[in-house]
């Protein structure tokens, strides 16, 4: 479970093909000490467990795998040495809520369909699934690339967010453009709501 806060920007090292889909090393400024095998660490949203962690050159690194299933509904498969991705430790009991309750299970890809730079902000307007977009409503939240989001405006499959400075200074959404493919999970509220309205 997580909040969509994010505690760090990390960069991939490398990434490699395995038979189980795709070995990624991650480069972070967390403490080696402080991350367990097998710990949760979400990764643009996407949930992963660390399969191995280290240090070289003084850079603390841990190591995550992800299935076919990830790849193909993710930007995990896109991901290239160098790729810099939002982080998010898995959240504690007593730990402060800042965001919503974000589970790092991915529902699909939104599309960045137009940018829009402002003095004190960031605007931008996505492109949902249609499949999705029903879970998606005005002033409720939503978790892009791991990011615990306000919805600003929802029309059809699109909708809207405004960044402020800090969000951008913090995480990856400073290098988002039109075009740019974004990990998409839904409010999990949203989704039991449409759900027992399926039974009314």
């Amino acid at each position: 479970m997580f909040t969509g806060i994010v505690t760090d920007i990390g960069r991939a090292v490398s990434v490699t093909e395995i038979p189980a889909g795709q070995r990624t090393r991650i480069a972070c400024r967390y403490e080696a000490d402080g991350i367990d095998i097998g710990a949760s660490i979400a990764c643009s949203g996407v949930c992963h467990t660390v399969t191995a962690k280290g240090t070289e050159a003084g850079e603390t690194w841990f190591e995550v795998e992800s299935g076919a299933e990830t790849l193909k509904v993710t930007a995990a498969g896109s991901w290239k040495a160098g790729t810099r991705l939002n982080l998010e430790r898995s959240l504690a009991m007593g730990d402060e809520l800042g965001g919503h309750l974000v589970l790092g299970h991915v529902d699909g890809l939104a599309e960045v369909v137009e940018r829009r730079d402002h003095p004190d902000s960031v605007y931008f307007r996505f492109r949902a699934p249609h499949d999705l977009a029903r879970f998606i409503a005005k002033k409720g939240s939503v978790a892009l690339d791991g990011t615990s989001l306000t919805v600003n405006e929802v029309e059809g499959d699109e909708f809207s967010v405004f960044l402020i400075p800090h969000t951008l200074a913090v995480t990856t959404w400073g290098d988002r453009q039109t075009g740019s493919a974004i990990n998409l999970e839904v409010d999990m509220m949203a989704r039991y709501v449409v759900r027992l309205r399926e039974f009314d």
